[in-house]
């Protein structure tokens, strides 16, 4: 049995853009990590909504995020990566007040506590088919619904 991991992805939504990152401290970041959007664990006895503001705003330092609505969930294997079975729940998000084109932001690992400094900018929702490791799965549901 492949272990499983609850896990909220966060589509923070402006116009017609979804927020986007990239490891500033990976080489090559679209080869080694990705281009991701904010997503993470859900804490020991934290809803999914809980979890994906949080994460949300830990990983863009955004303030004012607001959930517009859940979006679904699906499950995405990722080995050989890791041997785990991530169950995601879904979530437009918008943002409230002012936003910069591009920003630099650094998280600090939950576990570690070492800085892991991310480069964000805004990617047309057309385009965000190419987000890493299956992030982009709900991305048709945001004016879907």
């Amino acid at each position: 049995m492949i272990p499983r991991s609850e896990k909220v992805v966060a589509y923070v939504v402006r116009g017609r853009t979804v927020a986007v990152f990239v490891h500033e401290r990976d080489a090559n970041p679209v080869r080694e990590s990705g281009l991701q959007v904010p997503a993470g664990t859900c804490e020991a006895g934290e809803t999914p909504e809980h979890a994906v503001l949080r994460e949300a705003h830990e990983e863009t330092g955004l303030t004012g995020l607001r959930i517009v609505r859940h979006l679904g969930e699906a499950d995405y294997d990722m080995r050989p990566y890791a041997d785990v079975v991530h169950h995601r729940h879904f979530f437009h998000l918008a943002v409230d007040g002012p936003v910069v084109e591009e920003w630099r932001y650094v998280e600090r690992d939950g576990g570690t506590g070492q800085p892991r400094p991310f480069l964000f900018s805004w990617l047309p929702i057309a385009q965000a088919h190419v987000l890493a490791a299956g992030l982009g799965a709900m991305l048709g549901r945001i004016n879907a619904l």
